[in-house]
């Protein structure tokens, strides 16, 4: 007879057997990506199929710097990244907590335009947004445009809700009982308790702001002034394009992002986990 652990072995193995080629089939076009980074610009049109790879990476990496400065341009987008994930993590649990433990007018509706927002497509509000920004604000091409607009985000409003509703009514009056302040028990009691939920968010709303292209395309038109992905973007002539560069800062702009989160894989998780059930 088959015992309890030969079962949970047998199942591992099988379940190991049928994720391990979709796992393969998920990292092909990344290590594509990286072969191709190391190839001439127009090595990706090789009529052989390159699976190693070359010897170009550094030359490609040089091209791509000369042409966009895009040292400079991932400084831009560590920096924008590194701000709006924490103002926005702040926002996000502010108004969650709001909704989750205070009582007020119009509650249900404020939290049915949040749950219908959702529903709008971002090219809904990409134009009135951008007049409101650049011809009213006149804040094209400035840092508070990049970070400013996108700080609301309707998932994170409803994810923190959802987490600090979560946590026993109990403990935040015992704290109002002991006198102490509202803010004091958002920071020292709530937020604590909701460090992985707030890190999985974070997680989500950093890689949000290093990948997002459109907006900072349509606001930012000075070359000093733009982010990683626009920097890519402008290697895409009408005539020309530089295959190799934009393979290079592909890599550049993946590779580190894969690294953190792998190692912080086990956080994302767990945050997801905890605000997905109540």
């Amino acid at each position: 007879m088959i015992s309890r652990s030969q079962r949970r072995l047998g199942r591992s193995i099988l379940l190991h057997l049928v994720l391990t080629p979709l796992a393969l089939v998920w990292l092909f076009p990344l290590w594509m990506m990286v072969v191709f980074s190391t190839m001439p610009d127009y090595g990706i049109f090789s009529p052989s199929i390159e699976l190693l790879p070359h010897d170009n990476f550094l030359e490609n990496v040089n091209n791509l710097q000369r042409d966009t400065n895009f040292i400079g341009a991932i400084g831009i987008s560590v920096s924008v990244a590194v701000t709006y994930t924490f103002l926005s993590v702040l926002l996000t649990s502010m108004a969650g907590w709001a909704l989750a433990r205070y009582e007020f007018f119009g509650k249900r509706l404020v939290v049915a335009i949040i749950l219908g927002t959702i529903t709008l497509p971002y090219a809904v509000v990409l134009i009135p947004q951008f007049i409101m920004v650049a011809r009213d604000f006149q804040l094209a091409n400035t840092w508070i445009a990049l970070i400013v607009p996108p700080l609301f985000n309707s998932l994170g409003v409803l994810f923190m809700r959802q987490a600090f509703s979560m946590m026993p009514a109990e403990l935040f009056d015992a704290a109002r009982v002991e006198g102490v302040k509202e803010w004091r028990i958002f920071l020292f009691v709530a937020v604590p308790l909701a460090r992985p939920m707030l890190a999985a968010l974070a997680i989500i709303l950093f890689l949000a702001s290093w990948n997002n292209y459109l907006w900072p395309l349509l606001i930012n038109s000075q070359p000093g002034a733009m982010t990683a992905p626009v920097a890519l973007g402008t290697l895409i002539g009408l005539t020309k394009v530089s295959w190799g560069g934009l393979m290079a800062g592909a890599v550049m702009l993946t590779v580190p992002m894969l690294i953190v989160f792998v190692l912080l894989q086990r956080h994302f998780i767990a945050g997801i986990a905890a605000g997905a059930v109540k």
